[in-house]
């Protein structure tokens, strides 16, 4: 699958990232017992709580190619950086990079976020605008996603940038590599995708 990379227009890049204020979150025990379907539909567990890569996921929904907006690639250094606690996880210093994934006409669908120990960040981000999928597969690095939380919640922020009215849906995880921490991931994704997905919730009256 290709990428492409477009630096958008109308967001100035952020001096923090985008994260929820939650209404409900749950942690790993929640992950990998599962969720009730009227509190999240089958389809959209596959989606947030299964360990395939959301950019292929995406293509494979929208039948477009998944391209990326990097809107910041900062150096924080030691900062925690109100991350999830697992960032501890990940060597300092450390670099925060946040992309938009959108299909190729330009419909946003998701929003990401993730922290690299900044001295090996080039290693596997060789070209930083492609996919972080993409960049790993074309190294055939083999990895393995650790899903550890995931939210329901609002941000005005991603409202306005989708397009859509919260709350979202969102969750953070490790990749491993070689039995380390590679890298601490947290997205977000668009309601935009019900339209492939169908809802986010199914009443109690069918289930």
């Amino acid at each position: 699958m290709t990428s492409a990379y477009h630096q958008i227009e109308d967001t100035t890049t952020p001096s923090t990232w985008y994260a929820l204020d939650p209404l409900w979150q749950g942690g790993a025990a929640t992950v990998q017992r599962g969720l009730s379907h009227h509190q999240l539909a089958p389809a959209w567990q596959i989606l947030l709580l299964g360990d395939g890569s959301p950019t292929r996921h995406l293509q494979l929904l929208t039948r477009e190619r998944t391209e990326v907006d990097v809107i910041d690639m900062s150096a924080i250094g030691l900062d925690f950086d109100g991350a999830p606690d697992l960032i501890r996880r990940v060597p300092g210093p450390r670099l925060r990079r946040q992309v938009w994934l959108r299909t190729a006409s330009g419909q946003r669908l998701a929003y990401a976020t993730s922290w690299w120990e900044a001295s090996h960040v080039d290693d596997y981000l060789q070209n930083r605008s492609l996919p972080i999928w993409a960049s790993l597969a074309r190294l055939r690095t083999e990895l393995y996603r650790d899903i550890q939380g995931i939210y329901y919640g609002h941000s005005r922020p991603l409202a306005v940038a989708f397009g859509q009215q919260g709350p979202f849906w969102g969750r953070h995880y490790l990749f491993w590599h070689d039995g380390k921490p590679l890298t601490l991931i947290y997205e977000v994704f668009s309601p935009y995708l019900s339209r492939y997905l169908g809802p986010t919730q199914i009443d109690s009256a069918d289930v």
